[in-house]
């Protein structure tokens, strides 16, 4: 198994077992990992469940959801950032003599 599969599998099998200490289905769990996408949102989410202990459903979708957009948002961003520097080489560059 791929170094970053290894890194999902450990991440979606901490938020798992953090949504199981507070009572909700293991398939919870796996919903919000294939939602959430990446180890470290994963990670994050697990952290802001054991630290917050929310009770409703509701409280947990909200803040898995909240976690994606960052992520989305940090994506778009580091596109945005690259696109600009390949703009700024190719302005630094001697394409325009």
């Amino acid at each position: 198994m791929a170094d970053g599969r290894k890194e999902w599998s450990s991440a979606r099998d901490d938020l798992v077992l953090s949504l199981k200490r507070l009572g909700f289905p293991s398939d919870l769990g796996e919903a919000l990992a294939r939602q959430i996408g990446s180890p470290k949102g994963i990670i994050r989410m697990s952290t802001y469940l054991d630290n917050e202990s929310p009770t409703d459903i509701e409280t947990i979708v909200d803040e898995a959801l909240a976690i994606r957009s960052d992520i989305d948002t940090w994506r778009k961003k580091k596109e945005a950032e690259e696109a600009n520097a390949g703009i700024t080489a190719m302005l630094n560059s001697d394409w325009m003599d």
